[in-house]
């Protein structure tokens, strides 16, 4: 069991968000390092790396036989359509992606994407087959506030539509403030977080101690393994560390 909180141990999660880093050279280069880690000593969590749109074919291919899977960054709400520059669910299904990001806080606070519209992508990613990763996340005023739980429960109630459960859906927490600014919040405040989380799910999915949490905010390799020690944390959605290999593997190592 979990904590001692009487919940069943799942398989923790490594996701890799490349964001908008990487030509298709560069990225298969990475991959192909992260598939050699793989063969010399199998994971002991689950592996998804997510790279940019351009890249996806490629990646995909360079991942094939091996354990690591492939997700994209973001969707659009339509299956299809007149959306110059967007990308389907479908689309992402049809190059080999599993499982799709959705609500990062860059695309919430750079494309202003609210609740209703993330909920929106989400059911469309469902209905083309993707796993999702639903981010939330507080900003450093709202956390200063002392608005960071509501937030976050906010967040969750208008992000997350019904019909989702633990094997097609995964929460990642993800301080807005954290995010590449080397700071992290300290571990009593991640777990309060998570269970916050945890509670929220209740009654919204079947299986809510079956939904990995994700902890996602300037997570390395030099504090992945604490981090991973704090109630609730199932694993990490890593931004800038994903992009080298040997620190994303130390922090699949700390996940497993």
């Amino acid at each position: 069991m979990d904590q001692g909180r009487g919940r069943a141990v799942v398989r923790k999660l490594a996701a890799g968000n490349w964001k908008m880093n990487g030509l298709r050279a560069e990225g298969v280069a990475l991959a192909e390092e992260l598939r050699r880690h793989c063969a010399a000593t199998l994971p002991g969590c689950d592996l998804l790396i997510c790279p940019p749109a351009t890249a996806l074919t490629a990646v995909g291919a360079a991942l094939t036989g091996s354990p690591i899977g492939l997700g994209g960054q973001d969707c659009h709400e339509a299956p299809k359509g007149a959306h110059t520059g967007d990308i389907s669910a479908a689309m992402l299904k049809d190059a080999g992606c599993t499982t799709v990001i959705l609500g990062h806080s860059e695309r919430r606070a750079d494309h202003h994407e609210s609740n209703a519209l993330v909920q929106a992508k989400a059911v469309a990613a469902r209905a083309a087959g993707l796993a999702v990763i639903l981010c939330v996340g507080e900003s450093l005023a709202e956390r200063d506030a002392g608005h960071a739980l509501a937030v976050v429960a906010q967040q969750l109630a208008g992000s997350l539509p019904p019909g989702l459960d633990g094997a097609t859906l995964a929460i990642a927490y993800e301080p807005v403030w954290a995010i590449g600014s080397g700071r992290t919040p300290k571990a009593a405040e991640i777990a309060a977080v998570h269970g916050r989380i945890r509670r929220e799910l209740s009654g919204r999915v079947p299986d809510p101690a079956a939904v990995r949490i994700l902890y996602g905010g300037s997570v390395k390799p030099d504090n992945a393994a604490a981090l991973m020690a704090v109630p609730d944390v199932d694993g990490a959605l890593v931004g800038g560390a994903s992009l080298v290999a040997a620190d994303f593997w130390a922090i699949a190592q700390a996940c497993a």
